[in-house]
């Protein structure tokens, strides 16, 4: 049987050998292309080369294989076939051989080179529309092959375009028909590979690119004619191992074994779950080796919303939010199963490390969340911003839930809710806000309250040459930019942390006073030497004495919010220290 390692050198090697220059794959948060979150598929950065309008450095005949996340496909995992991270085989033509070649090769890599029973693969053609022809050409190529007539199938959405069909795509998207082969499990009747799904099972895709919309919506064809080709590795490998269950192949076995024996649970009657669990894992293993981190904003947001979901499948299977720690278990199994590919040599703790900390961040809120959930027939759009606001649950994992129990979720009503939201936190943050707070969360007040100790432990260690240059606080962490001639060495950042932690647990009030600034600048208090201030100031002291601010700790002028007590701040962890300029340093921290 070939292994998934196999496979991949197997194709590279078939289309090296057809003049084929291997290029390196993408990043999964691909640099400079705005219009999507990830990297979706190999094309997309190849789009501006298909179009015509650059050269390609490394010629004209391309292969490789690509990871990538499709965040459209979150919702669907849970079935026998969709995941969101993937691996794509992918070749390209920039202008040089097209259907015939692209199809008699991909016919003679599945067929010999894989040795994939030809009976077992059907293929399907663009049925025409939009103006543009019933695709003859490649219905022949496929006969001329030995495909028998009762395994091609016409239909229209066999069009490509990033946008979908020819009347979606905007103007200047370029797109064109596609060629699909699909392999058939043999159970169940059927009129065509898309009347079956559970009987077929997509695994192969050649686009023929030679169409571009126009500004008055008419297809015209392009300068040179392309090809992009697609075939997931995981469903190719479904197929070579006659297993319609893309978890049951052996790329996903060892983690799907971990998952049975941390959540002893067997596969058979938990399939759904563990098929989440599974999948989750291995994309957010992949995001964290990208350098995602959970957050409530792109990147980290999608990151976020997979772990919280596994981490809710886990609950659900084991009524206990302790459980949610044993994610952290399954990271082996998934670097060992990828240990040749893209995982050699990498250690296991800096990825349980985030993962243990999301799951710190949820698991109090979790089983509260789900109680809410529980109680009501129905919830209100408010009622799920809410739940996002205070639980952290992701509105997608709400409408899940809701569905579970045959409910809608009214995503309008949502909508508004957030919308309304962001203009009352816009409206409280004019003038009362300084050093990049930009929202009046707990979590982010906390943090605020934090950055005062932090300035202030910082010249404890260093001195007068700290002086802050910047800060930027948001829910998930605390930055700031401060003044130093050198990166502090990693024994200096431990004393900075241990007399912030110090002055943390030992319960110092925080107080605000309305001062003139000639005096507030008597008793020491710091200022962000790039404000402009009034006569009169306020000024946020911790510590010291009561009517005596002079005493305080810490004396910074500051429009606050803060925390009453520092206790309320939580025990911070100084992650990561970074030189950003020649005289200064940039110090992100959190709870």
């Amino acid at each position: 049987m070939i292994s998934h390692n196999e496979l991949r050198q197997l194709y590279l090697n078939f289309f090296e050998e057809r003049g084929h220059t291997v290029i390196e794959a993408s990043p999964l948060v691909l640099q400079g292309d705005a219009t999507t979150l990830f990297t979706s598929s190999g094309m997309q950065p190849l789009v501006p080369f298909l179009s015509s309008r650059e050269v390609y450095p490394s010629g004209k005949r391309l292969v490789n294989i690509q990871p990538c996340v499709r965040t459209q496909d979150i919702d669907e995992v849970g079935d026998n076939r969709h995941t969101t991270f993937f691996e794509m085989m992918g070749n390209w033509s920039l202008g040089d051989y097209f259907k015939g070649e692209q199809l008699s090769w991909i016919w003679e890599f599945f067929t010999d080179t894989l040795s994939l029973p030809r009976e077992k693969l059907y293929v399907t053609v663009y049925a025409g529309g939009s103006g543009v022809g019933q695709d003859e050409e490649s219905a022949a190529e496929w006969r001329k092959l030995g495909v028998d007539d009762n395994h091609i199938f016409y239909y229209e959405s066999n069009w490509w375009s990033r946008s979908g069909r020819p009347e979606q795509m905007p103007s200047g998207e370029i797109g064109g028909p596609d060629a699909e082969i699909f392999y058939d499990f043999g159970e169940g009747s059927h009129n065509g590979p898309e009347s079956n799904e559970s009987r077929f099972l997509e695994i192969a895709n050649s686009v023929f690119i030679e169409y571009e919309k126009q500004a008055n919506g008419t297809l015209q064809k392009l300068p040179q004619k392309g090809v992009d080709f697609g075939g997931g590795l995981e469903r190719t490998l479904a197929a070579i191992e006659g297993e319609k269950d893309i978890f049951r192949t052996s790329l996903f076995m060892p983690i799907i074994q971990s998952a049975e024996e941390i959540l002893h649970a067997s596969y058979e009657g938990n399939a759904s779950h563990i098929r989440v669990i599974a999948d989750h894992m291995r994309a957010s293993i992949f995001l964290i080796k990208d350098g995602v981190i959970p957050s409530n904003k792109e990147h980290g947001y999608v990151l976020r919303r997979l772990l919280r979901r596994a981490a809710i499948k886990v609950y659900q299977m084991t009524g206990g939010t302790d459980k949610l720690y044993d994610l952290a278990h399954i990271v082996p199994p998934v670097l060992n199963v990828f240990q040749e590919i893209y995982t050699s040599n990498t250690d296991p703790a800096q990825y349980q490390a985030v993962i243990h900390d999301e799951m710190d961040k949820f698991q109090h809120s979790l089983k509260k969340g789900l109680q809410l959930l529980k109680k009501k027939d129905q919830i209100t759009g408010k009622e799920a911003f809410d739940l996002f606001q205070s639980y952290g649950f992701p509105v997608e994992v709400t409408r899940e839930l809701l569905k579970e129990g045959g409910h809608e979720l009214d995503m309008e009503s949502f909508l508004q809710a957030r919308k309304d939201h962001q203009k009352l936190s816009q409206t409280a943050s004019v003038g009362k806000f300084r050093g990049g707070l930009a929202e009046e969360s707990d979590q982010v007040i906390r943090y605020h309250t934090a950055t005062h100790l932090l300035q202030q432990a910082l010249k404890d260690v260093f001195g007068d040459t700290i002086r802050q240059e910047g800060s930027n606080i948001t829910q998930e962490r605390l930055r700031f930019d401060t003044h130093l001639d050198h990166k502090p060495t990693d024994e200096e950042i431990a004393k900075v942390a241990t007399i912030l932690n110090e002055k943390i647990q030992a319960g110092l009030p925080v107080k605000k006073c309305i001062m003139k600034r000639e005096d507030a600048e008597k008793i020491g208090a710091l200022s962000f030497f790039r404000e402009k201030y009034g006569n009169e100031v306020s000024v946020y002291t911790i510590g010291g004495e009561e009517g005596k601010p002079e005493t305080a700790y810490s004396k910074e002028f500051c429009g606050g919010p803060h925390v009453e007590s520092t206790t309320k701040i939580g025990k911070i962890n100084i992650y990561k220290v970074e030189k950003i300029g020649a005289q200064s340093v940039r110090i992100y921290a959190r709870s």
